[in-house]
């Protein structure tokens, strides 16, 4: 068995190379902490990202990869992700990712499945850069965030980008970004302990009740952390499409959408993925590590070993069926 890890976070010294020089004309900043890190940051927002040497160089990764027991790594950007430059800057971001993705790809092969960043703020741009990323050696799965620039993800702007998502067969990936709840979640850890998980609700309850999944049968989208707040809120939300008029336009309830989302293991907790594989299927669950983010599963081959009650097959289908049926490998 070859475990695929999904949610793996990977910043290119190319992309360091571009903030360094041009983040700040562009509103962000670039900084060094007093170990020698690059630190990226915006005025006034939290968190800042920062880029230690076991998430930029590639031989760090495979080395940690090879302890955890994974085959294989999805890569993908976290913060800040590129919807925050202005439009000509983001296009030359998810460019430079896209092609560092591409690279990095070829160079290991069948070590690392590369993503794809799209400048979302400006969505014509980002169906351009789709269009030339989809054709990139490695590059199997289109990344984006939960919500883009505090609009959510049903907004008509962004159907464009779907629809060819959709042509393409790429999946979505989701992860969350600067999540919303200002100064509530500001202590304690709270924006990511509580707004992260909130965030992945939101953006798939958007995609449902917005009418995205319907209008794009054959999208499909991969929610992390174990889909955060949706899959406990789908009692919730199947009485909202009963009785509320707000939601007097859904055809079905909501919990017949469950299984129109894949859901990564992120979830810290045996029992919760234990009640996750009975409410969406075995066949909807893939290998996460939130790789190499301190609130991410150190050893995610030996988590879903200690989900009780899983089988032999149920258990191979999480660590590697169900990715490698998803990205096409």
């Amino acid at each position: 068995m070859q475990p695929i890890d999904t949610h793996a976070h990977w910043y290119p010294r190319e992309l360091i190379s571009l903030l360094d020089r041009k983040a700040a004309a562009n509103g962000g900043r670039m900084e060094r902490n007093k170990d020698g890190v690059p630190v990226f940051s915006l005025p006034g927002v939290q968190p800042v990202s920062r880029m230690p040497p076991s998430m930029v160089e590639p031989d760090l990764i495979l080395e940690e990869m090879d302890q955890r027991g994974i085959g294989t790594y999805v890569l993908s950007l976290t913060n800040p992700m590129v919807y925050w430059a202005p439009p000509a800057f983001g296009v030359e971001l998810a460019q430079t990712w896209n092609e560092a993705s591409s690279a990095v790809c070829g160079k290991h092969p069948g070590r690392f499945v590369g993503t794809i960043q799209l400048p979302m703020q400006a969505p014509e741009l980002a169906v351009r850069e789709l269009e030339r990323a989809a054709k990139l050696p490695g590059l199997r799965v289109v990344y984006l965030a939960t919500h883009i620039n505090g609009t959510n993800l049903d907004d008509k702007a962004f159907w464009p980008v779907y629809e060819r998502c959709e042509a393409l067969g790429l999946p979505i990936f989701l992860h969350p970004l600067y999540p919303c709840g200002g100064e509530r979640i500001a202590r304690h850890f709270l924006r990511n302990l509580c707004g992260n998980p909130n965030e992945n609700g939101l953006a798939a309850a958007s995609l449902v009740f917005g009418g995205v999944l319907d209008a794009f049968p054959g999208l499909v989208v991969m929610l992390p952390q174990a889909g955060g707040t949706f899959p406990w809120l789908i009692g919730r939300f199947d009485r909202g499409v009963a009785v509320r008029r707000e939601l007097a336009h859904m055809k079905q309830p909501a919990s017949a959408y469950l299984r129109r989302f894949y859901y990564d293991s992120v979830s810290h907790h045996p029992l919760i993925m234990k009640f996750l594989v009975e409410l969406v299927g075995a066949d909807r669950v893939v290998l996460g590590s939130d790789y190499n983010q301190d609130m991410g599963c150190e050893q995610p081959v030996e988590f879903v070993e200690q989900v009780p009650g899983l089988t032999a097959r149920e258990r191979k289908l999480i660590l590697e069926e169900n990715a490698a049926r998803l990205l096409r490998l």
